[in-house]
């Protein structure tokens, strides 16, 4: 459980770090649209989870690596927009966030169930 300190610190992040992926640094990684899904934060605020989500990004893994090496510049950046509002600027992880592909993948698995309806009388279990 997140303290609200730890809540307010993500929130402030995960705005700035959005701004950044959608303005800043656009150009920097392509066409490629890039949406931070969630952020946790340790309780000490040293460093920062980001998990992330790729629209119109042929090669995830690629981009994701390509993210990695930018850390740092990122961080940099991140740290002149939040530098009034932190005294620490967190060290930066960034995950894949496939939970959008693992729920449309569910999605195909369920529709393409071929379920018979019951009979009339008929119940479930019977």
């Amino acid at each position: 459980m997140d303290s609200k300190r730890q809540q307010k610190f993500a929130r402030l992040i995960q705005k700035d770090l959005s701004e950044i992926f959608q303005k800043d640094m656009r150009n920097t990684f392509g066409n490629a649209f890039i949406t931070i899904t969630d952020v946790k934060v340790t309780p000490d605020l040293s460093i920062a989870r980001i998990y992330l989500s790729f629209m119109l990004a042929n090669d995830k893994e690629g981009l994701m690596q390509d993210i990695r090496e930018k850390g740092k510049q990122i961080r940099g950046v991140l740290g002149q927009k939040i530098r009034h509002q932190a005294r620490i600027i967190p060290d930066l992880e960034f995950y894949l966030d496939d939970t959008a592909e693992y729920a449309a993948k569910m999605d195909r698995l369920i529709s393409s169930l071929d379920i018979p309806p019951l009979k009339e009388g008929e119940q479930i279990g019977d």
